[in-house]
């Protein structure tokens, strides 16, 4: 991790002053705990959940949103104000205030979605395959969130048949009992996006 982290300080600012860093990977991957454990090595530095963007409404929809809120203002080298939506009100919160940082982590499903690449000066794969990681995720929110998950995995399969993230991985994350494993992306693998499409 802390090899990682003196890379991505390393790296030519993607996005204004801003080293966007994308991590993204299947619903269910361990993408929010890798981000945060990361953040720390790295000082502190702020992360973004798309969580936060997407909603009930647009699980993938959001990119207008981020690039209104976070991206063009962070490109100007402003600070950036997005509105958090609160996925048990069903509602947008008030203004989140997001300063210009050396590196910032923006951690998420389609993270690394084609119209965010031209902003970020790296991209990690959390490297689990998707009927492991949905299982993860199925376990961790309970047998009530049943009917969440069925819409969830149709329309992320759907999103990664079209807008692949893994294969433009500048990095392989893989998780073990002794903690992360960062590995460069060899060119033209085939991962959890491919195995995905014809399921």
């Amino acid at each position: 991790m802390h090899d990682l982290a003196s890379r991505l300080r390393a790296l030519p600012p993607s996005c204004g002053p801003v080293r966007l860093v994308g991590v993204d990977g299947h619903a269910g991957s361990g993408k929010s705990t890798f981000a945060g454990r990361l953040a720390a090595e790295l000082g502190g530095a702020p992360v973004l959940h798309l969580d936060d963007i997407a909603t009930h409404e647009q699980f993938f929809d959001w990119t207008g949103r981020l690039l209104a809120q976070v991206l063009e203002p962070l490109g100007r080298g402003e600070t950036a104000y997005y509105t958090p939506y609160d996925w048990r009100a069903r509602r947008f919160g008030p203004p989140h205030a997001l300063p210009p940082a050396p590196v910032l982590l923006v951690e998420g499903v389609g993270a690394g979605r084609r119209a965010l690449r031209p902003y970020l000066a790296g991209l990690l794969w959390m490297d689990l395959p998707c009927e492991a990681s949905w299982a993860r995720g199925r376990l961790r929110d309970g047998p009530e969130q049943s009917s969440f998950w069925a819409g969830w995995v149709r329309a992320e399969r759907a999103h990664f048949t079209g807008d692949p993230s893994r294969p433009y991985a500048d990095f392989l994350v893989r998780q073990s009992p002794q903690g992360y494993e960062v590995l460069p992306m060899p060119s033209a693998s085939p991962g959890p996006d491919q195995v995905c499409r014809s399921e």
